[in-house]
């Protein structure tokens, strides 16, 4: 056997590389095979692709999907998403097996905000409590006293007695929209999410102009100038209901284009435009780490059982706290 026999073999072993598989495979077939050997439940966020979207058992924003995996009986978690996601169902369910199609699938709003340098700020500002987004590595929530998400952060911050200083990390732009709606001074980490920061505002008014009934609806990650003309601003679900019950027929959607797979359909009849961005190549904002999974990835995952995310043990019982209070606080 020569070399790249031996390192062709490793690999499939060890599930990066399937050499065996049949180019004519039926994925949502197999897909649905080993999930029902398995007993494994494929838990997807609203930016996957169409197809993964459409095969998992859940699908959902940030929140849901946590309070799914943390009630789930399923032996294996596949999390089609990205490593964060991953990693929190894993401190959820440290006895189980949790799974993510493609490790590099990993989080600019997560990588802005490294542990040591928001461990060195927080203890510049020792008085105040810490609430960081679910968008953050294990470390973060480790250090952190409430995770929120964009469905409860509202509500997570205005349950914080008013004379409590507040740290909020990492994202900037959620961050000024909390303070606007709750009138908390915070400090704030400055980390963004660099697919709700890629919109043109000047793109998105000529949009408007051409389609004058249309709503403006954009995520909270996205930046002020955004959010000041948006008709709505809330979270995936949040403008996935608000897209159903609107009485509007036209939405310009400011958040990443997966989300418009499921608006189509639960509001058929509605026309859904996805908010331009600066780039002239693409007219829509998508998220490259989230679309690094592929029903290639998820079926070869669930056949190999790998990879898969852990987390340290002691890290992982510091980051449940703060998780378990957000999960507390959203029933």
């Amino acid at each position: 056997m020569t070399l790249l026999e031996k390192a062709k073999k490793n690999l499939q072993e060890k599930g990066f590389l399937d050499v065996e598989t049949p180019k004519n495979i039926n994925y949502v077939e197999e897909i649905n095979r080993l999930r029902k050997e398995k007993n494994a439940i494929i838990l997807a966020h609203y930016y996957q692709e169409d197809a993964i979207q459409d095969i998992a058992d859940f699908v959902g924003d940030s929140l849901a999907l946590a309070q799914k995996a943390a009630t789930t009986n399923a032996d294996i978690i596949v999390f089609a998403g990205v490593h964060f996601m991953a990693e929190t169902a894993k401190i959820l369910n440290p006895t189980k097996k949790v799974l993510l199609p493609d490790l590099k699938a990993g989080c600019s709003l997560a990588d802005s905000c490294p542990p040591s340098e928001f461990a060195a700020f927080k203890k510049k500002h020792p008085n105040h409590i810490v609430v960081s987004y679910v968008n953050t590595s294990a470390e973060i929530k480790a250090l952190t006293d409430i995770v929120c998400t964009s469905s409860n952060a509202e509500k997570i911050i205005n349950s914080i007695p008013k004379d409590q200083p507040i740290i909020f990390a990492p994202d900037r732009n959620l961050g000024a929209w909390l303070v606007k709606k709750t009138g908390r001074d915070m400090v704030l980490w400055d980390g963004a999410c660099m697919v709700h920061e890629a919109f043109s505002i000047d793109k998105i008014l000529t949009l408007y102009a051409e389609n004058p009934g249309a709503e403006i609806i954009a995520h909270p990650e996205s930046e002020a100038h955004l959010l000041k003309v948006a008709k709505y601003v809330g979270s995936t679900s949040g403008l996935l209901n608000y897209v159903k019950t609107s009485k509007a027929t036209t939405f310009i959607v400011a958040t990443e284009v997966g989300i418009l797979h499921k608006m189509r359909q639960e509001s058929p009849d509605k026309i859904l435009i996805p908010a331009p961005v600066e780039d002239d190549s693409c007219n829509c904002s998508e998220c490259f780490y989230m679309k690094m999974n592929t029903m290639k990835k998820l079926y070869l995952c669930l056949k190999h059982e790998l990879p898969f995310v852990e987390v340290d043990k002691e890290l992982s019982k510091k980051a449940l706290v703060s998780i378990e209070r957000m999960l507390e606080l959203s029933k």
